[in-house]
């Protein structure tokens, strides 16, 4: 599977990397919080990690660090605007439960 990157997300995605020209490309994976257990953490990658697999987008690449791999692989990430909202979206066959605050989410591996 992979990490990938709706058109919307993309072209995000490309703005934020043209404003940093230093960075590689997208840093995504997860952390230890909320009341579900683990949350999404994304940011410009400066760097390649040893444990990093990297997906390449239409030449945006997104690196994925071991430990989170197995959590957001098969990931799609969306960007969407309403009204005067913007967020991106993260669609993850992944995720068996969202906490009620959106801000974490469980696997099939956390209930196991």
């Amino acid at each position: 599977m992979a990490v990938t990157l709706a058109p919307a997300a993309l072209d995000r995605i490309r703005g934020y990397l043209a404003s940093a020209p230093a960075a590689l490309g997208l840093r995504f994976g997860v952390k230890k919080t909320g009341c579900s257990g683990w949350g999404y953490v994304a940011d410009l990658a400066k760097e390649q990690r040893a444990d990093d697999t990297v997906f390449d987008v239409q030449g945006v690449r997104i690196y994925v660090d071991a430990e989170s791999l197995s959590l957001v692989d098969g990931t799609e990430i969306d960007f969407l605007k309403q009204g005067l909202n913007e967020q991106f979206v993260f669609r993850n066959p992944n995720v068996t439960a969202e906490c009620g605050c959106g801000e974490s989410f469980t696997t099939r591996a956390d209930v196991a």
